[in-house]
């Protein structure tokens, strides 16, 4: 009988944490969903500028790859019609 006195005593305190702190995840969760969708579906500046780099990178080395063939079906046969000037890819065209 006593134990279960003690045990009810202090149950508030025991729990009260517990009742909070769910509380509390409960009433930021919407906020939390939000703020998470938010986030997914904006593009950041950073972001952006890390994309058009990327993008950037690869173009320039798509160009690079085709002049290097260009050069060298040049050098094979330079009176070719198509070695008189690059008309090829060109990155920032």
């Amino acid at each position: 009988m006593i134990r279960s006195v003690m045990v009810l005593a202090l149950a508030p305190f025991l729990l009260g944490g517990c009742v909070a702190h769910t509380a509390w995840q409960v009433a930021t969760a919407p906020v939390k969903a939000t703020s998470w969708t938010v986030d997914r579906l904006t593009t950041s500046q950073a972001e952006a500028d890390r994309n058009r780099g990327r993008k950037m990178r690869k173009a320039e080395a798509r160009e690079g790859r085709e002049r290097r063939e260009w050069a060298s079906r040049c050098r094979r046969t330079p009176d070719a019609a198509e070695c008189r000037e690059y008309t090829g890819y060109r990155a920032g065209a």
